[in-house]
């Protein structure tokens, strides 16, 4: 009898990109999103290109099942990593990122679905889900423009 095969982890990149039956759900309207505010529990590190937040959240080798919350704006290109309140300006600076903190707010899923622009990369699993430690994030995000940087001008 031969073993089955064992499904494989889903990636980061693989998470980011909205299924059909997710898109589908989106154009009916069967979506609801809502206004949280920022520094509270969390800052929002937002990163653009999404691409490039997803590749520091590989480099940092945290797996998408743990349950960090993690958004996508889709219609900005904007992934946004969550991060203990008051931390996030360890990021402030970086190119291509801007941190959310006190007096901003961020738009959320309300539900399991989201929106375009308020969609669950990797949504939280717990009342007080474990939060990227900015430290880390900003050193591969600061790594990953310097490799980017060389590479343009090599």
């Amino acid at each position: 009898m031969a073993k089955s095969a064992k499904p494989s982890s889903p990636t980061w990149h693989r998470l980011a990109q909205p299924s059909e039956r997710l898109r589908a759900q989106w154009v009916r309207g069967d979506d609801r999103t809502q206004w949280v505010a920022c520094g509270r529990t969390w800052d929002a590190v937002a990163i653009s290109p999404i691409s490039h937040g997803l590749d520091a959240l590989v480099a940092m080798r945290v797996g998408p099942r743990r349950g960090y919350p993690v958004l996508a704006d889709h219609l900005r290109d904007q992934l946004y990593v969550l991060v203990p309140p008051g931390t996030g300006g360890a990021a402030a600076g970086l190119p291509g990122v801007r941190v959310l903190s006190d007096g901003f707010q961020l738009l959320m899923p309300a539900g399991q679905h989201g929106s375009p622009v308020a969609h669950w990369v990797s949504p939280p699993h717990e009342s007080a889900p474990p939060l990227i430690r900015p430290d880390r994030l900003t050193h591969h995000l600061r790594a990953l423009a310097r490799d980017q940087q060389e590479a343009a001008t090599s």
